[in-house]
């Protein structure tokens, strides 16, 4: 059997994961597939440091700027709409480049995930009609009464988790916790990842945070979380989504409405996406391993 190679370049946020994607996307004629649960949402472009417009020219990229703020996406959501782009990809003989930070999201397309059918849209739908009706602790309150098994693994808040929880129960009668129990559905025999991960040393990625953040705010970050803060405060994004959580997001919405100064606010979204960034590399280095159908697994700082 043939192998087909898919690239995946991962690491902490701010370590240049973009820039090593598109230089590798120029060499070998690929297409570049976001892995960021946060640069998967359209509304924080530059907040969430989504590829400018040049980088686009240069090279296709997918899944950024893909899903509305409101609608949850789950690591196995994210393959499922990863997975057709890595069949096209290949279909064309071009080459797939998975790069983002989001750690369970690579690891749902490497490893595998359980053989959940997939859920129709309309339960979908309602699913989350539902939460944004009841709200979260009601939510979680109507999950835990039909499923604590997987209540009880989520906090109140774990907003898409818990719509996932309940729309596998609704459309498969099922909880999820008896499909985790089931063997993985793993990626296609033929398919081997070359692994990157951009792992700077401390002190660069936490100047990199810093002055990326900066240059952020040079560049139209506020006025962009202004706009979706607005959006919050009219109801057209609900304010427990994913991406209201946005490194930089809450420290920038807290300035927005008087309750920090610029410089304190520009201070605390530096210190969190720091603090995130360090977790980012723990997390890397210890859940991404050499694997069966890893060929190359290289660091790089």
């Amino acid at each position: 059997m043939s192998k087909q190679t898919i690239h995946i370049i991962g690491g902490p946020t701010a370590s240049g994961k973009s820039a090593h994607a598109l230089k590798l996307a120029e060499k070998e004629n690929g297409v570049i597939i976001n892995a960021d649960s946060m640069q998967v949402y359209d509304g924080l472009h530059m907040l969430t440091a989504q590829p400018p417009d040049e980088d686009i020219k240069q090279a296709p990229h997918l899944l950024y700027s893909a899903l509305h703020p409101n609608e949850p996406c789950s690591a196995g959501n994210w393959r499922e709409l990863a997975e057709p782009m890595i069949h096209k990809t290949l279909l064309e003989g071009k080459t797939p480049i998975i790069v983002g930070g989001s750690g369970l999201y690579i690891k749902a397309l490497m490893d595998g995930l359980s053989p959940i059918p997939d859920i129709p849209q309309n339960v979908r739908d309602e699913t989350v009609r539902l939460q944004e009706e009841l709200g979260n602790p009601g939510f979680y309150d109507e999950l835990y009464k039909r499923d604590p098994v997987m209540a009880m693994r989520f906090h109140p808040y774990h907003t898409a988790r818990l719509i996932r929880a309940w729309e596998v129960i609704e459309a498969t009668g099922k909880s999820l916790a008896e499909w985790q129990k089931l063997p993985l559905l793993t990626p296609p025999a033929d398919w081997v990842f070359n692994v990157q991960l951009i792992l700077p040393e401390r002190e660069l990625l936490y100047k990199r945070c810093n002055d990326r953040f900066l240059w952020m705010m040079d560049n139209g970050a506020l006025d962009e979380v202004e706009a979706f803060d607005n959006a919050v405060k009219n109801g057209e994004i609900h304010d427990n989504v994913p991406l209201i959580k946005a490194l930089g997001a809450p420290a920038l919405r807290a300035y927005i409405n008087a309750e920090l100064s610029k410089n304190n606010a520009i201070t605390k979204a530096q210190g969190q996406t720091r603090q995130y960034a360090k977790r980012q590399v723990t997390w890397f280095k210890h859940q991404i391993k050499k694997q069966k159908n890893v060929a190359n697994l290289k660091i790089v700082s």
